[in-house]
């Protein structure tokens, strides 16, 4: 059994999210890492940390309890099956010059991960509050219209997914 390695930067909250997120970046900073050392061995170590970290987003997207909606299922298998492909060319050329594809869809989706959990967190605290026992519910204050594209389905509780790296 290997020693559990070291991180920099451990993710700081229990937030499904922000752990996705630090997973992400982590793995894209280890291909870097090994990138520029030009070390082959961890260099195939980071693209194999970064494949099974997409296969296990690829399994979350197919349970059924995922809360998904299917466009997101569909994109996030999408980009799933680019890593592959990418990883795989990756692997077998061990050309340390070609990180860029890998790299910038672990950022991007990670940048993603953070500003839409910004988002909500900002959006849930700007609701007004309940209104208080025997007020009409006419009495309460107007809630802002949400920007288009939000669901109204309620955050997914994602805490079935568990990410160790």
């Amino acid at each position: 059994m290997k020693p559990t390695p070291t991180y920099a930067n451990k993710p700081t909250s229990d937030n499904p999210r922000d752990v996705e997120a630090w997973a992400l970046a982590e793995a894209a900073r280890r291909i870097i890492a090994a990138s520029h050392a030009k070390d082959e061995n961890a260099y195939r170590e980071a693209l194999q940390l970064n494949q099974r970290l997409w296969t296990i987003f690829q399994a979350a997207i197919t349970e059924e309890d995922c809360g998904h909606p299917p466009e997101v299922r569909t994109n996030i298998a999408a980009l799933s099956l680019l890593v592959d492909r990418e990883t795989t060319s990756r692997l077998v050329d061990l050309d340390f010059s070609k990180i860029d594809t890998l790299v910038n869809i672990n950022r991007n989706v990670a940048s993603g991960l953070t500003a839409q959990g910004e988002f909500i967190a900002a959006q849930q605290a700007t609701q007004p509050p309940p209104p208080a026992p025997g007020q009409p519910a006419g009495m309460r204050p107007a809630v802002p219209p949400r920007p288009m594209g939000q669901s109204d389905a309620p955050p997914v509780n994602r805490e079935s997914l568990r990410i160790s790296i």
